[in-house]
């Protein structure tokens, strides 16, 4: 999965499964206390979230199985029908969350494949690129937009001294970690912040708002 987008193969996926079906062969797994028929189903190309949630429902269905006393039993029975339900929520959500970026895409796109710099310095910079019009019948207008940010040196005055000085490279190396993480996270902050802007009207919406008298 994307940042913000799904991939080609999550749509295929999401659009091959039906969602009436998971629904009946999930009650179907947890009364023959195994995935079963679930496996032919392309749910872990659906996404991690529906990959995690279906891991779940297989330990639980698992432990279900295994139990034999009458109160181990009725106990993993409610954790295998909770691990059930979380995996139809969770797919009934990626579908939701389909058709939302199908609809938008017709009026607009953010590109969420940016790739990282070769080596970070604190001075961070993420452009977003875009595409966006007010009509499906209209032209596509492209452009973009960078984001920057300057990574403060901080002294953590609580963390512990370490015995021996790390030599240089090794300073290096965390840095450029450090960097790494932030970066990600201005990332994904400039994506949301783009895809939110459209969502809600984008430049519709502030050519609206300029037209007012």
């Amino acid at each position: 999965m994307g940042i913000i987008n799904l991939t080609d193969r999550e749509k295929a996926a999401l659009k091959a499964i039906d969602e009436n079906e998971v629904d009946k062969l999930i009650d179907q797994a947890v009364r023959e206390e195994s995935l079963g028929a679930l496996h032919r189903l392309p749910l872990h190309d659906c996404g991690a979230f529906v990959a995690t949630k279906l891991r779940y429902f297989g330990d639980a269905l698992r432990e279900y199985n295994a139990s034999k006393s009458s109160w181990k039993r009725e106990e993993t029975y409610y954790s295998a029908t909770r691990a059930g339900t979380e995996l139809r929520y969770a797919f009934s959500d990626m579908k939701q969350r389909l058709e939302t970026e199908e609809k938008n895409a017709q009026l607009f796109h953010v590109d969420d494949h940016i790739p990282p710099p070769y080596t970070f310095s604190r001075n961070l910079t993420v452009r977003v690129s875009y595409r966006w019009r007010k009509a499906v019948e209209d032209g596509w207008t492209y452009g973009s937009i960078a984001f920057h940010h300057v990574d403060e040196p901080r002294l953590d005055y609580l963390a512990a001294r370490p015995k021996r000085k790390p030599s240089a490279a090794k300073q290096a190396q965390e840095l450029q970690a450090q960097l790494g993480q932030t970066w990600e996270h201005l990332c994904g902050l400039a994506l949301y912040t783009i895809r939110d802007y459209f969502e809600d009207g984008g430049m519709e919406a502030k050519s609206r708002s300029h037209s007012k008298p």
